[in-house]
């Protein structure tokens, strides 16, 4: 899995790209690659826009085709590796793990091997044959929860079809910090930070993502909210709670300063301070068989840090009722 590989990618000019440059309007569809990436592609004739090959500078309206042959570096060689893995279900088509905080999901540069993609490779050798070992969607480093995986050409292809159409439907579990008085929708649109490239933000132009989110308990300053996703951006969650000004609990990137209830005792102030990681956790997964169409479903609990914190915050909150 070491030699390059093309990808092609098509999207629609938006209205709210509409009479950029191409190298801009493209840097906003396809947040994954550079500016300067993406403008060599332009001048190496792998973008057309209806067809027709174009500048870096040349403008783009509204309504207009874009395809991007997208040509991918050799990839950071993954090799087999003996990691255990919490199988939920498995097929001839299809494995769906639950991914433990901690485990980065696809071999890079700072994290080169110890992957999910390591684990499925000796769970599977044949998985080789496929993009990425057949994963097909993401979850964070510190995130837990329900991941589906491609094995075979035809479930991945059908695969990745369902979660562009978004027939995929996928179930979270947050703790924020704040109360709010009702569940409700978050429609904004996400792409990379302007300055921060390392992040994701609310930006105009960036592509357009739902998140629907209610209510499942409230504590004296947290709650846990119950989250489902229409798409799938970068940090989606994270990214659009801490927009409405509900961070997770621990979470490195967006989550601010710490917040204490007030007058919580010292185990309290210990667990919260001892959480770490972003308090998300993908807790449901909804799917028809890729091969079959027979529709699935698999859930799995909290994972046990998770769960300790929510015990915590209950004898708190039923301390100072």
């Amino acid at each position: 899995m070491t030699s390059s590989r093309e990808i092609t990618h098509r999207e629609t000019i938006g209205a709210e790209l509409s009479g950029l440059r191409l190298d801009q309007a493209l840097a906003r569809l396809f947040t994954d690659y550079s500016r300067s990436r993406l403008q060599g592609w332009i001048r190496e004739g792998r973008v057309r826009v209806d067809g027709n090959l174009l500048k870096p500078r040349d403008k783009v309206f509204a309504g207009q085709q874009v395809e991007l042959a997208a040509v991918l570096d050799a990839q950071v060689p993954c090799r087999p590796q003996p990691i255990p893995l919490e199988i939920v279900h498995e097929d001839e088509h299809l494995v769906v793990v639950n991914k433990p905080a901690g485990l980065v999901v696809h071999p890079a540069a700072g994290n080169p091997d110890g992957t999910l993609q390591n684990a499925l490779l000796h769970h599977d050798p044949r998985l080789e044959q496929l993009p990425r070992a057949g994963i097909v969607h993401r979850l964070d480093k510190e995130t837990t929860g329900l991941m589906v995986v491609a094995r075979s050409p035809l479930a991945h292809r059908r695969l990745v079809e369902a979660l562009q159409a978004r027939r995929i439907k996928r179930h979270y579990q947050a703790l924020v910090v704040g109360r709010p008085t009702a569940g409700g929708t978050v429609e904004a649109p996400i792409g990379r930070h302007p300055v921060q490239r390392t992040r994701m933000a609310v930006v105009e132009g960036g592509k357009p993502a739902v998140t629907h989110f209610r209510i499942a308990e409230a504590f004296r300053i947290h709650t846990l909210l119950d989250v489902e996703l229409e798409s799938g951006r970068t940090h989606q969650i994270r990214v659009h709670m801490v927009w409405i000004h509900l961070p997770l609990v621990g979470d490195p990137v967006y989550g601010g300063r710490l917040k204490l209830p007030p007058k919580a005792d010292e185990v309290t102030v210990e667990a919260l301070r001892a959480f770490r990681r972003q308090a998300l956790h993908a807790r449901r997964l909804e799917l028809e068989h890729p091969a079959t169409g027979e529709p699935l479903a698999w859930e799995v609990p909290l994972p046990e840090d998770f769960a300790a914190l929510l015990e915590v915050l209950r004898r708190d909150r039923d301390a100072h009722g």
